[in-house]
């Protein structure tokens, strides 16, 4: 015969009394939970929740990135986030691994709201900034970010230079703060300069605006150029504030290294502004006692731009001679009418100090092509009247042929044209044959040419008397 036991409901009912009175509230999926290690085996970790219910956690959310647990013992209280409330086991599967990602990005959260400075390793580097790692989560610390003394200032900006001396920093240690948090992204911004505001601004407190100081080139960038200074301080020299002159390179004026003296001209929460050129005497100040519109000057070509030549007048002034204004013939290119670093002559077209310009023209000293015509023509008629004028002082005779009565010029003329008609063609050398007149006949081989050479000889005799007498009159009022 089968002894039968009876149940205890008395410890039954103590359980369900016992429940009762500590109502547990079971937890649900994604619950960050509290539990106490009850076993630790290769694979599976064993937890007590509550005393009451049991979970487990196994394989890959067994997985710790931040090593907080890598010491874990028995008895130990973890975090766990609650995957499954029941497993095929009748166990709540749970994840370590999750609720230590989780607790990374709250506590990251917190860090950025509260702008607390963080210690952080450098894990890696790009050619855009360096890779860290923050309570377990990696993040991003971009060039833009880091301060000037990490700051990768490479000559000419190479890129593979540049990414050489980011990983350089692999392996150290940076204090940093939070500014970006994007746990849906995974997205984690850190900034080096952030964490280095508070002591920058207290040692930028003890300059003002005016103030010199002396420091040393510590880069040279294409817009400008950075001196590092006091405790730990740089500032910008912009490229406008290099020198009274246009300055294309900043690397023409200074080299990384060199000792200069500059003039903080702005400070914008922790950034400097410094000056070199506020340090001399502006040019433009004094322009007009040197120079006028109009005025004739000689300067070197600095630079040759589609739009018109850099001037160099000296005194770190400069002026532009406008395309237009370098020569009238289009046809001409600029490089063949003028070389970069030569020296030509200008002129002054218009002077404005406010503005800080000078406008040149080279053109202005060029003749048109119409003064060129006026000045041949003028330089021919002049040379003519000399040449008449020296012929009339050479030659007396000549002289005195110019005053010539009417009556000698008539008898000139007469001749002339008598010559002209005898060496006309057809006209014979002999003399012609006359018909005999009626009633008389003339001698044979007689002709009207003596009667006319004896004329030709009368009338020169003439005009040689006459030229005779003339020349005595004006001798004798000389």
């Amino acid at each position: 015969m089968a002894l039968i036991i009876p149940a205890n409901d008395n410890k039954n009912d103590e359980m369900d009394a016992l429940l009762d009175k500590h109502p547990q509230k079971l937890p649900n999926t994604g619950d960050v939970i509290d539990g106490v290690v009850l076993s630790i085996g290769k694979n599976e970790i064993l937890v007590d929740i509550n005393g009451v219910l049991t979970g487990i956690v196994r394989g890959n959310e067994l997985q710790d990135e931040m090593g907080e647990h890598e010491t874990l013992e028995t008895g130990d209280t973890i975090t766990v986030t609650v995957v499954d409330k029941e497993n095929e086991r009748g166990l709540i599967e749970l994840s370590l691994k999750e609720a230590i990602h989780q607790r990374a990005w709250d506590n990251l959260r917190e860090l950025e709201t509260g702008r607390v400075k963080v210690a952080v390793t450098v894990v890696d580097a790009n050619k855009g900034g360096l890779i860290v790692k923050v309570g377990g989560v990696i993040g991003f610390l971009p060039v833009s970010q880091l301060t000037t003394e990490h700051y990768p200032r490479v000559e000419g900006g190479d890129k593979n230079k540049i990414l050489d001396k980011l990983k350089s920093f692999v392996g150290q240690k940076m204090d940093v703060k939070v500014i970006t948090v994007d746990e849906p992204e995974e997205k984690l911004i850190v900034s080096e300069k952030a964490a280095w505001e508070d002591v920058q601004k207290e040692r930028i407190s003890q300059y003002t605006v005016g103030d010199t100081v002396k420091g040393v080139i510590s880069g040279i960038v294409d817009f400008g150029c950075f001196v590092k200074f006091g405790d730990g301080l740089e500032g910008l020299v912009h490229i406008s504030e290099m020198a009274w002159q246009r300055v294309d390179n900043p690397r023409d004026i200074v080299k990384v290294g060199d000792e200069v003296k500059v003039k903080i001209i702005e400070i914008n929460a922790t950034k400097i502004f410094l000056s070199f050129k506020q340090l001399e005497k502006d040019p433009w100040a004094q322009v007009a006692d040197t120079y006028h519109v109009g005025q004739l000057v000689k300067g070197k070509i600095v630079k040759i731009n589609p739009y018109g030549l850099f001037v160099e007048l000296g005194d770190q002034l400069q002026g532009l001679c406008h395309v237009s204004e370098i020569t009238a013939d289009k046809s001409v290119p600029v490089t063949e009418k003028v070389q970069e670093g030569g020296e030509y002559e200008f002129k002054i077209l218009n002077i404005e100090p406010e503005n800080r310009r000078i406008g040149l023209s080279m053109k202005e000293l060029e003749e048109t092509p119409e003064e060129t015509k006026t000045n041949s023509d003028n330089d021919s008629d002049q040379t003519e009247e000399e040449s008449d004028k020296t012929s009339k002082e050479t030659d007396p005779k000549d002289a005195k042929k110019e005053k010539e009565s009417p009556a000698e010029k008539t008898a000139d003329a007469k001749d002339a044209k008598e010559e002209k008609a005898e060496k006309a063609p057809g006209h014979s050398a002999k003399a012609p044959q006359t018909l005999p007149t009626k009633g008389r006949d003339k001698p044979d081989g007689a002709s009207e040419k003596p009667k006319k050479a004896t004329k030709k000889a009368e009338t020169k005799e003439k005009k040689e008397t006459a030229k005779k007498e003339k020349a005595k009159k004006e001798d004798a009022k000389e």
